[in-house]
Parts: C-alpha cells; structure tokens; sequence
C-alpha cells in the first residue's frame, strides 16, 4: 500500500499468535433478518466481544491493564460469593 493511501487514523496489526479468533455465525430463516440481528448482537454479548471492543479502543498501559483485570477478578469473586450466600440463606 502506497504511503499516504491510508486513511487517518487506521493502523494495520498484522494478527497476534497469541489472540483467539472468535468466529460467530447466525442462520438467517426466512430471511428474517431482524431477528437474525438480534441472535447475533446477544451472541457477541455473550461472547464478550463488545466488551472487548470498547477496551481496545485506546491504547491500555500493561499496568493499567493489570490493576483492570484484578478488580475484575475481585468483582466476580464478590459475585460469586454473595450467589453462595443467597443459595445457603
């Protein structure tokens, strides 16, 4: 690609071995498309896809992204535990 063809602000990755590749596909029956969107937007929710967008969308220091994933890790262990908490009473 010629210097100067790219559009601003598009930067090109060459893909990362160590990423997983999510591949999601959704039949359209009927062609009810409407409904095949909505499969699909609850999949990638699912997936965790959307959440992944918005972190990548700015650059995320490897510190920032550490202190992310503890409170991360925090949430779901508080999660989980107040899930125990009800189930015993």
């Amino acid at each position: 690609m010629p210097l100067g063809s790219r559009p601003k602000g598009v930067i090109e990755h060459p893909p990362n071995p160590k990423e997983e590749l999510i591949r999601v596909q959704i039949m359209v029956r009927e062609n009810n498309v409407e409904q095949a969107l909505r499969v699909l937007k609850k999949k990638m929710q699912r997936e965790g896809i959307f959440r992944e967008l918005k972190i990548r969308k700015n650059y995320e220091k490897p510190s920032e992204r550490r202190a992310r994933e503890k409170s991360e890790a925090i949430r779901r262990q508080r999660k989980l535990d107040r899930k125990r908490r009800e189930r015993e009473g």
